[in-house]
């Protein structure tokens, strides 16, 4: 075997020329193909889920109890139903939105109105 007689040897000798061999292939020719990304509502609810709950007990927001249950419920629905998953997952964020202002415009109201001076 001699690298200039590449006959008996079924690989490009050291040293031979660029090009006289094809590059590797890369992509879905080797292994497995990546997971698919449709994770659906499923993490979206997870952090409604405890952004409702942290407001609810912290903050004493009434409105994260309904959006704690919306987003329970669309962690259920993730998998059989996207859609309303999303749809529920949507008005559990609503809810959360909706509680923070209404608490934020208490707190507002209660200080310029001179309730929290002591």
């Amino acid at each position: 075997m001699s690298q200039e007689d590449p006959s008996d040897y079924p690989y490009q000798p050291y040293g031979a020329p660029y090009g006289g061999q094809p590059p590797p292939q890369h992509g879905y020719g080797y292994g497995y193909p990546p997971p698919p990304q449709n994770d659906g509502p499923s993490a979206n609810a997870i952090v409604s889920l405890v952004l409702n709950a942290l407001a609810l007990v912290a903050c004493c927001n009434f409105l994260g109890l309904p959006g704690a249950i919306l987003a329970g419920l669309a962690l259920g629905k993730a998998r059989t139903e996207p859609r309303s998953a999303r749809t529920m997952v949507v008005w559990s964020w609503i809810m959360f939105g909706l509680g923070f202002v209404l608490s934020v415009g208490v707190i507002l109201f209660l200080g310029l109105a001179g309730y929290l001076d002591d």
